[in-house]
């Protein structure tokens, strides 16, 4: 698989995004059933605070094993989309944490991660500037 490194387009990225909100909510809606079913079985009282946390630790393993993995996502292969360190490597666990949590943050505060995107030099959103991670276009197979 060879790699350009241009970014790709806002257009790409945001329709990857809404695939990718496509596959969480199965991600979720697995994760949170079999932690509400673990949780009954268990016996617990407050079954809430056992099915947030492996709801999130599905949600993060879910991106972290991909991203560390291929460098891609479904969602990112499908767009031929692919994340890298600012130097063209694979990105390191501290990295894939640092990007989902940046992005957790960023997205819902008024798109500020998107917003960025504007004034980036290189098009980057926020939370990849400051993981130090980049999103290129992929090119296409022979």
């Amino acid at each position: 698989m060879t790699v350009a490194s241009a970014t790709p387009s806002l257009g790409r990225r945001l329709l990857c995004l809404v695939y990718e909100a496509l596959l969480l909510t199965a991600v979720i809606l697995v994760a949170g059933g079999l932690a509400t079913a673990l949780a009954k079985t268990a016996g617990l009282n407050q079954p809430r605070t056992l099915t947030r946390m492996i709801v999130v630790i599905a949600c993060a393993g879910y991106y972290a094993v991909q991203w560390l993995r291929r460098g891609q996502t479904l969602p990112m292969k499908t767009w031929r989309i692919s994340l890298e360190t600012t130097a063209g490597g694979r990105i390191t666990p501290l990295q894939a944490l640092m990007r989902m949590t940046l992005a957790t943050i960023g997205y819902p505060v008024m798109g500020v991660t998107i917003l960025w995107s504007f004034i980036d030099r290189d098009r980057q959103f926020l939370h990849d500037r400051l993981s130090g991670t980049r999103l290129v276009t992929v090119a296409p197979p022979p």
